[in-house]
């Protein structure tokens, strides 16, 4: 690599790194209890800037509903600290976002150890067909050169149905 890439490479991270600080203020984490009963929004830091508790919450006993908050609050901040590293990682790279988990010692909330890695492909494959009605083998194999010419099978894929690590 030449000085002047360099040195331009430089210039952008450091461009980069100077819009963090505004890309973190927009990081938002939401979270509700299952039964509906809390819902919490944190922002980047962890200041709480919107908790709902339904009506029927005034009648639980005290340290029961706290319990569920902080657990409700939990959940919202792993959401922003991923939505943090999303956004991050998009404007410096995900070299950055490895960094940081190297050096704070903590994953990234979709790449600790406890997240739910979602369903298998074939899972969802075996899913969809329920839900489809499609069964194995029923119709008979597409030849080749039908597969190829077959574009538009794919014009009402949506990517992001698919399940992502970031």
């Amino acid at each position: 690599m030449k000085t002047r890439e360099l040195i331009e490479l430089a210039r952008s991270r450091e461009d980069a790194l100077a819009r963090v600080s505004s890309v973190m203020g927009e990081v938002r984490g939401s979270a509700h209890a299952l039964d509906g009963s809390v819902e919490v929004t944190v922002d980047a830091w962890g200041a709480l800037k919107r908790l709902w508790l339904a009506p029927s919450v005034s009648e639980w006993d005290p340290s029961r509903v706290s319990a569920l908050v902080l657990e409700v609050v939990r959940v919202a901040m792993a959401e922003a600290e991923q939505d943090c590293y999303n956004r991050v990682g998009l404007l410096l790279g995900e070299e950055a976002g490895l960094l940081v988990e190297a050096l704070s010692g903590r994953a990234a909330p979709a790449r600790a150890v406890d997240d739910d890695p979602g369903m298998t492909v074939e899972e969802f494959q075996r899913l969809r067909e329920e839900r489809l009605g499609v069964r194995r083998f029923s119709a008979p194999v597409e030849s080749v050169e039908s597969v190829v010419d077959g574009e538009e099978e794919w014009e009402g894929f949506d990517p992001a149905s698919l399940r992502s690590d970031r």
